[in-house]
């Protein structure tokens, strides 16, 4: 929960459809409008438009969207002092900066200063990776091995972490 000066950082991490997108919007919801939504989505086929679609008409007035596939510490810098923020989700803007051939080192450690000065109340949208099977190629493997090495820097520096189960929420930190 947002400390004294209403600044705080949680983490939702969980596996696909676990609820983690809902319950991040029903806590910035409880706190007085108007929300931000930053979206690290893109639509790159008809199946993940239609995602994102559904996504945007589960929110009503107050939101604010966003779209930051890329360059999510400058847009989370960019947002009103004290204004509520959902970033949905690290998953998918970490294999947007992979897929770009970025630093990932780099655009990690920026992401992680950024969001360890939170300027409001933050929530964080994360998919747990590392419990299903070894990826069977490279990048796969790569991918999940940088995905849960980011999750453990924003868990560090998060004030709550909540992991996701058929919607329930279980709070870790």
């Amino acid at each position: 929960m947002p400390d004294a000066s209403g600044q705080s950082l949680t983490l939702l991490l969980g596996g696909a459809r676990s609820g983690k997108s809902t319950h991040a919007e029903k806590l910035a919801t409880a706190l007085p409008a108007p929300w931000t939504y930053i979206a690290t989505a893109q639509a790159y086929d008809g199946e993940m438009a239609e995602r994102i679609a559904l996504h945007r008409s589960r929110r009503g007035e107050g939101w604010q969207t966003v779209d930051a596939p890329l360059d999510l510490a400058q847009t989370l810098g960019s947002v009103p002092e004290g204004r509520p923020v959902l970033v949905d989700c690290l998953t998918l803007w970490l294999s947007n900066q992979m897929l770009a051939d970025h630093d990932i080192d780099a655009v990690s450690a920026e992401l992680e200063k950024t969001l360890s000065a939170p300027r409001g109340p933050w929530f964080v949208v994360s998919n747990e990776v590392g419990l299903g099977i070894v990826p069977d190629n490279p990048l796969g493997r790569r991918f999940r091995d940088a995905q849960g090495r980011l999750n453990q820097r924003v868990a560090s520096i998060a004030d709550r972490v909540l992991f996701m189960v058929a919607g329930l929420p279980m709070q870790v930190k």
